[in-house]
């Protein structure tokens, strides 16, 4: 099994613990924290799971369909985060909120996310999944979640940048051992995986690049996530992210994803919009808190 340094999140109760953000008032929100003096920036996927969950809260019995969540400043993931959800519309049908995710007076990010009620399909197709290894043969990976089973399709996931090159994809199989059974806690953990390797992906094709100069050369991070969640999904099945990056250059990456059960059923599409960008002075970024 190949390890990886960086933030040891515990368990997966304990990463559920941190994306169930818990009611703190008239459609406010907060969230724990857990933190092990590692990195001390919160991912933006992390908070796209927080407003799904928090959004989701108060609009019981219908599904999240489609969000995007732009992480404007840094989170510091040694304190706790405020969500307050803002109802802009509620249909027979449709809910639409914005979530605004603060630190203090610092607001760090913002959701819009559509809620549906859901109905029976009139029409139905969706794009194939593209052929790879399965689950099975496919090298495991340590992302320091204790109860969450990661396998990356040719080991093509590594912080090493001499590392061989390859096509600007990369495959990953991810499975929870146990998960309550709350279909919101489901798709936060489907979400909460989206940034996780967009980056590396725009990364593979560069010989001399790689993740383990990022936050200390190197200035990364997810700017944006735009995602549709197509069905419920389960995330103690196999789930498979397929990040493609479509672009990189000027400083920020974008790629086009999708998420796929293990029979090939399409469950979410999703991009990532990223920076990657040399730090002038050669500081550490572990150690900054500010983009």
């Amino acid at each position: 099994m190949t390890y990886l340094p960086g933030h040891v999140w515990g368990d997966v109760a304990d990463l559920v613990r941190i994306l169930d953000v818990r009611p703190d008032g008239d459609h406010r929100f907060v969230s724990e924290v857990h933190h092990d003096g590692g990195r001390l920036v919160v991912e933006a996927s992390q908070m796209a799971a927080q407003a799904l969950v928090a959004a989701s809260r108060l609009a019981p019995g219908r599904r999240c369909v489609s969000g995007h969540v732009v992480a404007g400043r840094s989170a510091d993931a040694r304190l706790p985060l405020e969500l307050t959800v803002e109802e802009l519309a509620n249909g027979r049908t449709m809910t639409n909120v914005l979530v605004h995710v603060h630190q203090g007076d610092r607001r760090c990010a913002t959701a819009q996310l559509l809620l549906d009620a859901t109905a029976p399909d009139v029409i139905r197709h969706e794009e194939p999944a593209p052929p790879v290894a399965g689950p099975g043969v496919s090298p495991p990976l340590d992302m320091w979640v204790t109860g969450r089973d990661l396998r990356v399709v040719d080991g093509a996931y590594t912080d090493d940048p001499d590392a061989p090159v390859g096509p600007p994809v990369i495959d990953a199989w991810v499975r929870f051992d146990e998960v309550v059974d709350d279909p919101v806690i489901h798709a936060a953990l489907l979400v909460q995986f989206m940034g996780h390797m967009s980056i590396a992906a725009a990364m593979r094709p560069h010989a001399g690049i790689g993740q383990r100069d990022a936050h200390r050369t190197l200035s990364t991070g997810v700017n944006a996530i735009a995602f549709s969640l197509h069905d419920a999904v389960r995330m103690d099945q196999w789930v498979r992210y397929h990040h493609r990056s479509t672009f990189a250059g000027a400083g920020m990456t974008h790629s086009e994803c999708r998420a796929y059960e293990e029979g090939g059923g399409l469950v979410a599409s999703f991009s990532v919009d990223a920076m990657v960008r040399a730090f002038a002075d050669g500081r550490l970024g572990d150690k900054q808190v500010d983009l």
